[in-house]
């Protein structure tokens, strides 16, 4: 009991550092664009990332079967949609904006999932939803209609449909496969979807990989790819679903405080609102709804024991 106790700790502090590091990625993500191609970085970040976590897990290749090949690198294409949109709109808006209007995927969810699974989704979706469509007008507008950028802020509510998709498709297509050799292959499929994209746009551009670009890109590879996929794989293995999600729902939180440090990002009053709504709406969404769920289910198997 005290060795599972002190699993479920490490656990929760490994999320806990794993939203920090992603967190930080927004900020380390904008520097780079500054002065290596997008689809240059995305396609070493992926493609990278997916053969460390193949080498780190090499005993899992045992699993290995080839619909899993395809399974994951089509969900590994709905990826590519999610960071080619998230990357084009942190071009043209803030790390902390960036952040707080992709995390808003966790809203979305229930309701792709509702025509899939036939489950409707709860009233504190429902809750959830409304303060997310709020905070994301708080956001977005700051400053009037003017004020929304299509490119930026645009794009990156694109990038949150393509995540909240993404996250549909690992629930029915990697359905009963090994996760660690599907995370692999949907990371190998985007870095080859980047590598396509590269080569047809950014080939004529000039790459300096100086040392400021090469740390940021193996960190972005090596951290904030392989090590938090990893990490948030298995902390989430080993802890309720729960604190797990309320967790990972900081991701946004540590993205606005990263730019406010390192990018300098002012964030006025609306757009502090804006965060703060859209935050109290992924809460309601992962935390209180999962609590609830727990409650629900607790008294249904309740009623049926007796």
């Amino acid at each position: 009991m005290l060795y599972e106790k002190k699993k479920s700790l490490i656990a929760k502090l490994l999320l806990l550092f794993t939203t920090i590091v992603w967190g930080s990625t927004f900020v380390i993500l904008k520097d780079t664009l500054a002065s290596l191609p997008m689809y240059f970085i995305l396609t070493i970040r992926f493609l990278l990332g997916g053969i460390l976590i193949a080498i780190a897990f090499s005993k899992r290749w045992k699993n290995f079967s080839w619909d899993i090949v395809w399974r994951g690198g089509i969900t590994g294409v709905i990826l590519t949609g999610a960071y080619v949109t998230q990357t084009i709109g942190l071009n043209h808006t803030t790390p902390g904006t960036n952040a707080f209007l992709t995390a808003t995927y966790a809203v979305m969810v229930p309701f792709m999932m509702w025509g899939i699974t036939k489950k409707a989704p709860t009233i504190f979706n429902v809750l959830a939803a409304l303060l997310g469509f709020v905070g994301i007008g708080l956001v977005s507008f700051d400053g009037g209609l003017k004020g929304f950028n299509i490119m930026g802020e645009g794009m990156t509510l694109v990038c949150g449909v393509f995540f909240a998709l993404q996250i549909v498709f690992i629930a029915i297509l990697g359905k009963g496969k090994d996760s660690i050799l599907f995370t692999v292959f949907e990371l190998i499929g985007c870095g080859l979807c980047m590598l396509v994209l590269y080569l047809m746009t950014e080939l004529d551009q000039e790459i300096t990989l100086n040392f400021s670009a090469s740390w940021k890109l193996v960190y972005l590879t090596v951290m904030g790819t392989a090590f938090a996929l990893l990490a948030m794989t298995w902390g989430m293995e080993h802890t309720d679903t729960s604190s797990a999600s309320l967790i990972m729902s900081l991701e946004a939180v540590f993205g606005v405080i990263f730019s406010i440090i390192l990018y300098k990002e002012k964030v006025t009053l609306q757009v502090g609102l804006g965060f703060a709504v859209i935050f109290i709406a992924l809460v309601v969404s992962e935390y209180v709804n999962s609590k609830y769920l727990e409650k629900k289910e607790k008294q249904s198997s309740s009623c049926k024991s007796q």
